[in-house]
């Protein structure tokens, strides 16, 4: 009979180990860092000795952790090939995703492709909707949405932040009609029914707890409300990532930075028991890296802007 060490700890080990960082296989796991210490802790427990020298600042394996490791990743990588050959012949032929409906018209679909070169054997089908996640009717596999925590009772892994700021058409700046928050007062303020953030908490965030504007208007889904101001129309707080490709081709322009700006994060929302599945565990690792990407592009624009987080609030 074999006699095996906790195999979730074995995994944990080899990718605390293979990074020398509980951060980051953390991170590639979906766990918590403190998840990942006490995994190896367990690991060390069953083995009877130390795997890693812990300084204040620095991980390092000791020699029977460099040992273990030579052993268990050519082990994994052995399960991870066999598993995959099996998959092609077993694996789900569909992957329905819920999200919602601007993100996926001008995030999601232009990137899909990508992942569908990865799992070529995996029908995407995409569904858009806002409405609370509930995976009783099994209508949907992963559901996309914007939050400013993990939901519960599901699996909940977050990959990409997103901030959102006022954006307007760049006739809007012209001779300084939209010079600083203040001139908001002459312009019109377009809001959303779905919107994560409304002029109400923005405005004071910006200084401008007292402003009283005369124009508003109202639409149902951010789709049209952003439209509303690419046509000129006013100002409306959407994410930055959805237009930064506007703003860079001058479409549209963010006339105060990151000046009130406000935080949540996207998360990929899936049964707890799809745990198991290697097709939802490949998307959220492809949603992650996508998400990363989109992050950076975001900080190498505002370093091109110019902008600064002055009054910005991470939520």
């Amino acid at each position: 009979m074999r006699k095996l060490p906790p195999l979730n700890a074995v995994r944990a080990f080899e990718a605390a180990a293979r990074h020398v960082s509980f951060t980051k296989a953390a991170k590639e796991l979906f766990v918590t860092h403190g998840a990942v210490s006490k995994q190896v802790a367990t690991l060390e427990t069953w083995l009877g000795t130390t795997l890693f020298n812990r300084a204040q600042s620095q991980l390092s394996l000791t020699d029977a952790g460099r040992t273990f490791l030579a052993a268990v990743t050519p082990a994994l990588d052995r399960i991870a090939v066999t598993s995959m050959q099996l998959l092609e012949q077993t694996e789900p032929t569909a992957l329905r995703i819920s999200a919602p409906p601007t993100f996926t018209m001008r995030w999601l679909i232009p990137r899909i492709s990508a992942f569908q070169r990865r799992r070529g054997g995996v029908e995407v089908k995409l569904t858009t909707s806002t409405a609370p996640v509930n995976f009783e009717d099994r209508v949907y596999d992963v559901a996309i949405r914007g939050s400013h925590q993990p939901l519960p009772g599901m699996l909940s892994v977050p990959f990409m932040t997103e901030t959102i700021v006022p954006i307007c058409h760049p006739d809007l700046m012209e001779q300084d009609r939209l010079s600083d928050p203040q001139s908001l007062k002459d312009h019109t303020l377009i809001s959303y029914d779905t919107e994560p953030m409304a002029w109400a908490e923005w405005l004071p965030m910006a200084g401008q707890a007292d402003l009283r504007v005369s124009h508003t208007l109202q639409f149902e889904q951010m789709y049209f409300a952003l439209q509303a101001a690419a046509e000129g129309l006013g100002v409306v707080l959407v994410p930055l990532f959805l237009v930064a490709d506007d703003i860079i081709a001058g479409r549209l322009c963010a006339p105060f930075g990151l000046l009130g700006a406000r935080q949540r994060r996207y998360y990929a929302n899936a049964p707890l028991s799809s745990q198991e599945s290697p097709v939802i565990e490949g998307f959220c690792e492809w949603l992650l890296k996508e998400g990363q990407d989109t992050e950076q592009s975001i900080d190498q624009l505002a370093e091109t802007m110019g902008w600064t987080i002055a009054g910005h609030s991470a939520v």
